[in-house]
């Protein structure tokens, strides 16, 4: 009977994890100056083979490429946009929507408790609104950066779980460094680069909380060739699941959270 019952304990663990539901994550992109049409499977295929997650994705440009900057997603004409989802992938340029209403319904979904991860220009995206809600969502204002060129990235925080694993420096190559105008006090700065042309320091990579909320965020990935590094893959996998949860100590996904055995 000892026996019997010391197998049937052991199993159980398996049991649990070959029933662990994949992350159900919402992915938004689309605006100017990026290739989010290569971008988007980028990311689903990088990160899908490094977390238990399953991608929803919602690619959205301006008919007229004139204004592809002033593209309202239509999904966020929704006060429930985010309901169903574990996650939204922020991945979009629209920096010239100025709508307020429409700005802070975006934000509010994270607010309430839909963690973010928050990628490159969506930090530049909305920032003509009248309203701070996106930039507090996000973490940090930012209205412009420096000139594309090679990062040198500095890991700040190498004892949080998102860091662990990352490299000490990285070279970020030709990569454009977003400048912080204001880091809000929910802001944990993880890395930094050095500005070349503002002479100081600026955060590339952070986590924030913003209601109950939590967001991972990175400026970095304004080209196919930083969002395919492993460095970088690996980086916002990790992000995404601390801001779910599901990310341990160690920088390793939770039991069930790793990618599924093909």
């Amino acid at each position: 009977m000892k026996a019997l019952l010391a197998t049937v304990f052991l199993c159980l663990p398996l049991v649990s994890y070959s029933q662990t539901a994949p992350l159900k994550v919402l992915m938004v992109c689309g605006g100017c100056c990026h290739d989010y049409a290569n971008q988007k499977m980028i990311l689903a295929e990088g990160i899908s083979a490094r977390a238990n997650v399953e991608f929803t994705i919602v690619h959205e440009d301006a008919k007229d490429k004139a204004n592809e900057r002033l593209h309202k997603v239509s999904i966020y004409e929704k006060d429930n946009w985010a309901e169903g989802y574990d996650l939204v992938v922020h991945n979009e340029c629209f920096g010239q929507v100025a709508d307020v209403k429409f700005v802070e319904r975006i934000a509010k979904a994270h607010f309430d408790g839909v963690p973010a991860v928050m990628l490159h220009c969506s930090a530049h995206s909305y920032r003509m609104a009248l309203t701070d809600e996106w930039r507090k969502c996000v973490g940090q204002k930012s209205m412009s950066h420096e000139k594309n060129r090679d990062l040198k990235v500095m890991n700040v925080a190498p004892e949080h779980p998102v860091m662990k694993a990352f490299p000490k420096e990285w070279l970020d190559t030709k990569d454009e460094l977003y400048k912080n105008e204001i880091l809000y006090p929910s802001l944990v700065p993880l890395a930094k680069a050095y500005g070349e042309e503002t002479k100081k320091d600026h955060v590339l990579i952070w986590t924030n909380t913003y209601g109950t909320g939590k967001v991972f965020g990175t400026t970095m990935g304004h080209g196919n060739h930083t969002m395919r590094d492993p460095v970088f893959l690996d980086l916002v996998s990790r992000g995404l699941l601390w801001a779910c949860g599901k990310l341990d100590d160690s920088g390793k996904p939770l039991p069930g959270y790793e990618p599924k055995q093909k």
